[in-house]
């Protein structure tokens, strides 16, 4: 039986509509508005989700990690539950394949129950112990003890191009909670239907779980709702995952509160991917293998690879020739609403226009519909004009001609901060490539050896994030389990009786986690 959806916000366990102005879903392949609308949120509604959050947080901050656990994988179970509903909802207000949103809510509730798994076991809080030695001269030293503790209420903000990995239950909401931070959502406006679906999800689990009244809240509408929630004192820090635009305005405007907060914002991103002569082998594998990472989801990944890098020669304009041909044989994509298809469709005309670019080739287009195409400049001139390096996001590339190896290597250290780089290399490259993987390291936060950088694996080792303008701070990463250090800051006690101290730093290690002490990483 299907749920019917109430277009309010959720605050809390308790519904609310205090605006009677609606934002709609449109369904992307047919323009036509989806019911119900959605109220927007009224300032009133985003101050009492925020204070709800704050009233939660010391209960919820200082539950159990077995307690919290039990928490994230009742809402993954009550995802799972929506069924066939929630997946009808998705394709409505995306335009996505079934198997591809099938795949993304498995990849939501393997998240959630990985950061359970966190949450359970304890040792993200990085506990470190120095023992006191009251006998050492010239001073005694104290009993000091560290460890990671939630930072407080996050706001969340929904991105369009994944409706659930990285909206209201995704990666952002789910290492917060299992931190111990109340989350509030900002429900992308694309979306809003399926982002209701999820967040009634998340209440009912945490009603059922026994979880304090603001662990999780929903609100909908447009740029001034998000700017009410990062602008509330109650609010300590942000996720999102959206444009350049909009995660520099949030950036800014955090830092103008008078107490300031972090906001971790996925941004822009070329991830550039550097063809080396020993990769030239066979074109024609060379050519599938990037054009189909470049139209997959009609380039609407974050990980799309956008610029292609290589020296001028006969195989790498075989290689161009190749990719431009398959580009264009593409049939044009439904993106995933008219705003991302109208920006797209505007940067790929300018981009054309642009007296030191070149089309090599180009789909035949559509009406209100997305068709793939290849740029190509000079080393010169992408290294003069750094505009020829932002984003297009859509089914876009840029070929980057390099006159030497020495270029090529100009070229890349001149790139600015990204969140993938790629080399595709061969036998008798090592010496080029480990000059180019160098290069990279400093410009990028994963450098990926023969392969495409779409498909972001989720798992420990992962870092989903880069420096400027890919993330406000490339420190930390949005995917796997390290995403949970966003949402903690470290707290010291000195001298305390072991009764004062978190459960973490006592004598005895009740919960068997991975400390250091006296700088001795162990279990005791």
């Amino acid at each position: 039986m299907n749920l019917p959806l109430f277009g309010s916000q959720l605050i809390g366990f308790k519904t609310s509509r205090d605006n009677e102005e609606f934002i709609y879903g449109v369904d992307p392949t047919t323009g036509k508005e989806l019911q119900p609308g959605f109220a927007i949120a009224s300032h009133g509604e985003v101050d009492r989700a925020v204070l709800r959050a704050e009233g939660a947080f010391p209960v919820y901050s200082r539950m159990s990690g077995a307690m919290r656990g039990r928490f994230m994988r009742r809402i993954a179970e009550e995802l799972e539950a929506l069924g066939d509903q929630l997946i009808a909802r998705v394709m409505q207000e995306t335009g996505l394949p079934e198997a591809r949103i099938v795949g993304e809510r498995g990849r939501t509730c393997a998240q959630l129950r990985m950061f359970a798994e966190v949450a359970e076991e304890g040792s993200w809080v990085d506990a470190r112990i120095d023992l006191a030695q009251p006998d050492r001269l010239p001073l005694p030293k104290p009993d000091i003890r560290r460890m990671l503790v939630a930072l407080g209420p996050v706001a969340v903000f929904g991105a369009s191009n994944f409706p659930l990995a990285f909206s209201v239950a995704g990666g952002d909401t789910a290492s917060a909670l299992a931190a111990g931070c109340p989350v509030v959502v900002k429900a992308h406006p694309s979306h809003p239907g399926t982002s209701e679906l999820v967040g009634r999800a998340i209440v009912k689990a945490a009603v059922g779980e026994g979880m304090p009244d603001g662990v999780f809240s929903l609100v909908h509408g447009g740029a001034d709702v998000g700017e009410w929630l990062v602008s509330h004192r109650g609010v300590k820090a942000v996720g999102f995952t959206g444009s350049l635009k909009a995660g520099r305005a949030l950036a800014d405007l955090a830092a103008q509160r008078a107490e300031p907060i972090p906001v971790f914002s996925e941004m822009g991103s070329v991830n550039p991917v550097v063809v080396l002569p020993g990769a030239m082998g066979d074109l024609e594998a060379l050519a599938s293998g990037y054009s189909a990472s470049l139209l997959m989801g009609v380039g609407q990944f974050c990980t799309n690879p956008g610029v292609l890098i290589g020296v001028e020669s006969e195989a790498f304009d075989q290689l161009v020739g190749k990719i431009a041909e398959k580009v264009a044989a593409a049939e044009p994509g439904i993106m995933l609403n008219q705003g991302i298809c109208n920006g797209y469709l505007q940067g790929v005309s300018e981009r054309g226009k642009h007296e030191a670019v070149e089309v090599k080739g180009m789909a035949v287009a559509a009406p209100g519909m997305a068709s793939g195409v290849v740029f190509s400049t000079s080393g010169q001139d992408f290294m003069v004009d750094s505009s020829l390096q932002a984003e297009l996001f859509g089914p876009a590339a840029l070929v980057v001609r390099c006159s030497s190896a020495e270029e090529l290597i100009e070229v890349v250290r001149d790139l600015e901060g990204q969140l993938t780089g790629t080399i595709l290399m061969g036998d008798g490259d090592e010496e080029l490539a480990g000059t180019v993987a160098s290069a990279l390291r400093d410009r990028v936060g994963r450098v990926i050896f023969n392969g495409y950088p779409t498909g972001v694996e989720v798992c420990d080792a992962m870092q989903h994030g880069g420096p400027y303008p890919a993330t406000t701070d490339g420190r930390f990463t949005s995917v796997g389990r390290a995403a949970i250090l966003r949402w903690a800051r470290p707290v010291a006690w000195q001298g305390a009786p072991d009764w004062a101290l978190p459960e973490e730093l006592r004598d005895g290690n009740t919960r068997g986690i991975w400390r250091r002490v006296d700088a001795v990483l162990g279990r005791e």
